[in-house]
């Protein structure tokens, strides 16, 4: 049997037991609705989720990456997943959805009959992207002004000595026979005017000459005649005959000597007409020539062309009468400056540039056709233009766009026409960009694809147009 005393003490424990786990179960109580005893909500107790920074659709419960970009989910603050009331959203004003420049305080049409979308003050606008300032600093992303400022050019280039092409001249035989002697026989000799370059045996000099001979006899004879008619026959004859003769290059110091001593001769000289120096010969002793070949090719050295090649890209910067320096590898000091003075119109397809002709004179000799050259033109400056640094700008082939930074962490995507670019790495806009706007001049491929992403994104979600007979027009490309 149990004693009293036992029976008091099993009494006590039992109340003890009853106090505890009454405890419990109110602490449990209180743990499972999240309150404490004042009602309020702890900030450990409360549920924590991921978004991409990138993307800041993209919510998750866990961590772990975008299924986008795959860059890791970053914790979100206390509160920021609850949906806020709605509230009346302000419109700051309307703009084009082709032309972002295309700006009015009203809604309406932009003049390519596209109606005017709202821009709201806690929106971006249509076509631009907003990214987290610290991603912003975590891609590296740099910008720089639109400014307005000079562009210069020094264009560097390689040119080519040629011959002067109105200074080069053929000689060649206007009858047939056989060259007896050459007075030049070699090329890169050096002939002046006058100067005897062969000897021709031709049966028909030689029958040319007699019949001169003969018209002077006869005029001559007839000169004493009593009838006019017959002597102006005489005359008419001997003109005749030597103006054969002077056709066929032959001189009238040969024509004097002929007709003073009255003998034939059997061969005949021909003398250059030019000074220069002979780049081709194409006769030797003893061959028989036909009328109209060229024998000899004769070039004048005293003035001589250099052509430089000049770029597509370079053209805007080069016209006719800029001053060019020409540098010869081999040789000292300063160059010689000359003027371009004409540029082809037509393009080498080997090396897709179009020659710059400058013209020297040569009277030493110093320029030799054939010599490579360096050719440096100081093209004019183009001033007060609009200009960005040339890596802001993005080309795809069919259009060339910036990404204008619009701050607080707004992008927006710009297409523009440029033109000529400098040495200093800046490029002209002519259209699309406003002075002092701020353009991305790194990491603007991650704005790209962001942009193209949201921009299909927006495509998707919205509702489908309704054609005139009320079905949906399904064109994948208006997607893209």
């Amino acid at each position: 049997m149990i004693s009293k005393t036992s029976r008091r003490m099993l009494l006590i424990l039992g109340l003890i037991a009853a106090m505890a786990a009454g405890y419990v179960a109110d602490t449990v109580l209180h743990i499972g609705h999240g309150h404490k005893d004042n009602g309020e909500t702890t900030p450990a107790e409360e549920k924590i989720q991921y978004t991409c920074s990138m993307h800041p659709f993209i919510i998750r419960d866990e961590p772990g990456q975008c299924p986008i970009c795959g860059m890791d989910l970053t914790p979100m603050r206390p509160g920021t997943a609850q949906v806020a009331a709605p509230t009346e959203r302000r419109i700051k004003h309307w703009l084009s959805p082709m032309d972002p420049l295309y700006i009015r305080d009203e809604p309406g049409q932009d003049y390519m009959g596209h109606d005017l979308v709202p821009v709201y003050e806690d929106d971006v606008a249509p076509g631009q992207i907003r990214i987290d300032p610290v991603t912003v600093q975590n891609m590296g992303l740099r910008t720089a002004p639109v400014e307005q400022r000079d562009l210069k050019r020094t264009i560097r280039t390689v040119g080519l000595v040629e011959y002067e092409e109105p200074r080069q001249f053929a000689v060649n035989s206007k009858i047939d026979g056989w060259v007896e002697r050459l007075y030049v026989n070699e090329t890169g000799q050096e002939v002046k005017k006058g100067q005897p370059l062969l000897d021709i045996y031709s049966p028909e000099l030689v029958a040319a000459q007699q019949e001169y001979l003969l018209a002077l006899r006869n005029r001559d004879r007839l000169a004493t005649s009593s009838f006019p008619e017959i002597a102006a026959g005489g005359d008419r004859l001997l003109e005749a005959s030597l103006t054969r003769l002077k056709y066929w290059d032959i001189s009238d110091r040969q024509i004097a000597e002929l007709t003073k001593t009255g003998q034939v001769q059997k061969s005949l000289t021909l003398y250059s007409p030019y000074s220069g120096v002979v780049t081709q010969k194409s006769v030797s002793e003893g061959m028989r020539i036909m009328s109209g070949t060229d024998l000899l090719q004769i070039s004048d050295l005293s003035r001589v062309w250099v052509l430089a090649d000049i770029f597509e890209f370079e053209l805007p910067w080069v016209r006719p009468g800029l001053t060019a320096t020409v540098e010869l590898p081999f040789a000292a000091g300063p160059g010689r400056e000359g003027k371009i003075v004409y540029l082809y119109p037509s393009v080498v397809g080997e090396t897709r540039t179009t020659k710059a002709r400058i013209e020297f004179d040569n009277p030493g000799q110093e320029l030799r056709p054939g010599m490579y050259a360096n050719v440096l033109i100081e093209a004019e400056p183009v001033k007060e233009v609009l200009a960005v640094p040339a890596n802001a700008v993005l080309r795809s082939g069919k259009r060339q766009t910036v990404f204008v930074a619009l701050g607080d962490g707004r992008f927006e995507p710009r297409t523009v026409t440029t033109g000529v670019s400098d040495d200093q790495g800046f490029i002209q806009v002519l259209a699309g960009l406003r002075l002092g706007e701020q353009v991305v001049t790194s990491a603007q491929f991650m704005l790209d694809s962001e942009s193209k992403l949201q921009e299909a994104i927006q495509k998707m979600l919205a509702p489908a147009p309704q054609t005139q007979n009320g079905a949906a027009d399904k064109a994948l490309d208006d997607l893209f």
